[in-house]
């Protein structure tokens, strides 16, 4: 159900301190919020953030789907998808 690209699993761990099997978590979130990418996404390829509660906070994943799969992009603790969840789940 998820994939990943390994080298930028490891570099989103050094940048972010996250690591994308961490990642998958958040979308066990029954509350999480999933939005639309707009910056990032192309013609060819609509991007989403899935922003959702974890042990340690609310972690904002970007992803895509590809070939029925959850593939993702990047992972971390940021305060703007912290301020989204909070807002829809208020």
């Amino acid at each position: 159900m998820f994939i990943w690209d390994p080298v930028k699993d490891k570099a989103n761990q050094a940048k972010h301190g996250v690591s994308f099997e961490t990642a998958r978590t958040a979308f066990g979130d029954s509350n999480r919020v999933i939005l639309k990418d707009l910056i990032h996404s192309t013609s060819s390829e609509t991007r989403y953030f899935c922003l959702g509660r974890t042990e340690i906070g609310v972690l904002t994943v970007r992803f895509t789907w590809r070939e029925g799969q959850i593939r993702i992009i990047g992972a971390g603790y940021w305060r703007e998808g912290r301020k989204r969840y909070e807002e829809v789940n208020a």
